[in-house]
């Protein structure tokens, strides 16, 4: 039942996520003023990376191609997707200057607000109670999910109100944010199959394979990319607690 339940939960935030992304960066691209050709270029092709990105992430967890590598020779097939995706991402991003144009385009309110989805890993909870996920991954995971998002719709609020307190909220979410994605990784390895494999060995993790190991190939790395932006805001505009005009 689990694994009914796990598919079309990814399938629907795969869909989700992708939209919400593509919908924030072409808020961007109004706001900075682009043309209609270059942002139709910019974010057409991100689409299309996105897609094809979650879409190959597919074939290559049911080959269990994106387990942790069983010896310490082996390529860590499992973080390529993760570190790989949020590299490329922060690259486009912040490297090009159509990238520079849409992120100026966007304010606090987008970049953090985007980390209010993470409640999503609250799956994770569903996957203990229906025991699928060892309880030493899917509690600091799961919780961990839900905090962040709640940190982040905290960090929202006092944006749109112009809180004092607005600038150490949204630092705090991304702390918080990051500091979970640490904890998962980490113990997601030493859960699963592989030569860290060290905890409940009688059952090993399952967030490497599919449908859950969309979280760390595509998910993570999305949420990560934003995390970065909102960080480098902040470190740009030190000052700036109060929304900007929609």
């Amino acid at each position: 039942m689990f694994d009914t339940i796990a598919t079309l939960y990814v399938e629907a935030f795969g869909i989700l996520l992708t939209a919400a992304a593509i919908g924030l960066l072409t808020l961007g691209a109004l706001r900075a003023g682009l043309t209609q050709g270059r942002a139709a270029r910019a974010l057409g092709g991100l689409a299309g990376l996105l897609a094809v990105w979650f879409v190959a992430m597919g074939p290559l967890a049911r080959a269990r191609i994106l387990l942790p590598p069983p010896t310490i020779t082996d390529p860590p097939y499992a973080l390529m997707p993760l570190t790989g995706g949020a590299a490329l991402l922060w690259a486009l991003g912040r490297f090009t200057a159509t990238g520079r144009a849409i992120l100026g385009g966007l304010d606090q309110r987008h970049l953090i607000g985007f980390q209010v989805f993470r409640v999503m890993g609250g799956l994770f909870l569903l996957g203990w109670a229906l025991g699928e996920i060892p309880w030493q991954f899917a509690l600091p995971a799961g919780l961990g999910d839900i905090w962040a998002g709640l940190a982040a719709m905290a960090a929202l609020g006092a944006l749109s109100r112009g809180a004092p307190d607005a600038r150490a909220r949204v630092l705090r979410a991304n702390v918080i944010g990051l500091a979970d994605f640490a904890v998962a990784v980490a113990i997601g390895l030493i859960t699963s199959e592989g030569f860290l494999h060290l905890l409940s060995r009688d059952a090993p993790n399952i967030i490497n394979l599919y449908p859950l190991a969309l979280f760390p190939a595509f998910f993570v790395p999305l949420f990560i990319v934003f995390h970065l932006f909102s960080l480098a805001a902040l470190c740009s505009e030190p000052q700036a607690t109060a929304p900007a005009s929609a």
